[in-house]
């Protein structure tokens, strides 16, 4: 592969950069080793500059942190990366940066991971969504050391423990695959995704703190598909959630659809409008419905600012931008980023990695004119100054 693909400084923006919207998109910096081709495997051990399939990722003007799914680790680089490739400055969930493998590489979830996704930073804490772990994590400040142990377990009895609902049934204390975590206004969500819920609590929990508010199930006991049937108050696999203090958006991304609320629900009740879908009982995905800028397949992520919203449109190998968070259905995006026009959905546009293709973007953040993508088929993260 040609090297100038992997120069420090970012290309001149492309016909794939940017379409249909005022502003130009840019690739800014690959975080990640280069990549063998899209879906490829990375070098079979991993370096403090390599990442695998990750699925989360923070940006701000201190840190840049990516779950890295696929070698069970945090990657934390303090003071965001400016040169392609760079090194990370610490990692949890190992030992250090060359060994991988769940819990520590088997030396425990004391310390250890397993295929953790999520991430919020507030006021200082580090808060983490262990999915396959089944709890969320807390840090009561970012870690400068590596294989730091967080201070909070949430979801689990103690840190020990690491089966889903806690053992048992359904309830208001355990989760199942917790993929996705926010803080919308004052209230923390959690994307509780096998247990096709999302759960929310005035403020960050503390251990055993009952939820105080449960949306897409009649109750907290329940887990149902879709409760049984596929409308405007279901869920088949939430995944990620976003909004503002007024707005509540969760990507729906089993039904191929982000579903919001205007204002944030006070409880389990129908949302007020649906994007990715044409109506509330429509759950279609390519090439059963149209490749279009209303069309979504499988979005497992999405993020606002500044009264903007990104979605990670991830099966369709795109970001989609709209330069005003939508408040009824079917808004079109504006823009589309990984794409040369919102009808192609192809994997790195069926061509060779590049800074700004695409392919299985798994997680976003925004960050002012910032995007952190977790690009997961591609083994990086791309940050991008997305033109707003």
């Amino acid at each position: 592969m040609p090297t100038e693909l992997f120069v420090s400084l970012a290309p001149a923006p492309g016909p794939n950069a940017s379409f249909n919207g005022a502003g130009t998109a840019v690739p800014l910096v690959w975080v990640g080793a280069p990549s063998p081709g899209g879906l490829g495997l990375p070098a079979a051990m991993p370096t403090d500059s390599q990442v695998y399939a990750p699925r989360g990722v923070w940006l701000d003007d201190d840190v840049l942190i990516v779950s890295d799914t696929g070698n069970h680790r945090i990657l934390i680089w303090h003071g965001p990366p400016t040169t392609d490739h760079a090194a990370a400055d610490v990692v949890l969930g190992q030992a250090d940066f060359v060994h991988e493998g769940a819990q520590a590489d088997g030396r425990g979830p004391d310390n250890g991971l397993r295929l953790p996704t999520g991430l919020v930073v507030d006021d200082g804490r580090l808060i983490v969504a262990d999915a396959w772990n089944h709890r969320i994590l807390i840090w009561n400040t970012i870690p400068q050391r590596n294989d730091t142990p967080a201070d909070l377990v949430i979801g689990q009895a103690d840190r020990s423990s690491v089966e889903e609902n806690r053992g048992g049934d359904c309830g208001p204390t355990g989760f199942y695959w917790p993929f996705g975590i926010a803080l919308v206004g004052e209230r923390f969500y959690v994307a509780d995704t096998g247990n096709r819920r999302v759960l929310s609590w005035h403020g960050i929990p503390e251990p055993g703190q009952h939820p105080d508010l449960v949306i897409g199930q009649p109750s907290a006991m329940e887990r149902d598909e879709n409760r049984g049937e596929l409308g405007p108050a279901s869920f088949r696999w939430p995944h990620d959630i976003a909004g503002t203090a007024g707005t509540l958006l969760i990507a729906d991304a089993g039904n191929h659809r982000v579903l919001g609320w205007d204002p944030q629900p006070a409880g389990d009740q129908p949302a007020d409008f649906v994007l990715g879908q044409a109506d509330f009982v429509s759950g279609g995905e390519f090439p059963y419905v149209p490749q279009t800028p209303t069309s979504m397949r499988f979005p497992y992520a999405l993020d606002v600012v500044d009264g903007r919203m990104a979605v990670a449109d991830t099966a369709n190998n795109r970001i989609l931008l709209w330069d005003q968070i939508p408040t009824t259905s079917t808004v079109p995006a504006d823009r589309v980023l990984g794409q040369p026009n919102f009808a192609k959905n192809g994997e790195n546009r069926w061509d060779r990695v590049a800074h700004d293709t695409l392919c299985w973007p798994y997680g976003i953040h925004l960050h002012g004119n910032r995007m952190a993508v977790a690009d997961s088929g591609n083994n990086r993260v791309m940050i991008w100054d997305v033109g707003w």
